[in-house]
């Protein structure tokens, strides 16, 4: 019972924290997000994508960034994360 329960926890758990980094309103910012911060969003971007499907007010994109610095950021860290995702599948079929 209690490792069903653990299960459960630790997922949503670790998903609020990742989510807690997610691009925020560039009302409460002070300084727009730099490269660094770019990259963390992309790699973050596919569990921000799935969370701001049922939460309307979590975005994808910080609105406040330095242009292209953020940009580049962003695609790295969105290409490092989706391409985990996609060799993820294929090494596991290997090993069977």
């Amino acid at each position: 019972m209690k490792n069903k329960i653990a299960k459960v926890t630790i997922p949503l758990v670790i998903l609020l924290l990742i989510n807690s980094c997610a691009p925020g309103n560039e009302k409460f910012i002070e300084t727009p997000a730099g490269f660094w911060m770019g990259f963390w969003h992309g790699v973050i971007s596919v569990v921000t994508l799935i969370v701001g499907i049922f939460d309307f007010t979590v975005k994808m994109y910080e609105v406040n960034n330095s242009g292209w610095w953020y940009d580049f950021g962003f695609l790295l860290g969105a290409g490092f994360s989706f391409s985990n995702i996609w060799f993820s599948g294929s090494k596991a079929k290997k090993h069977k």
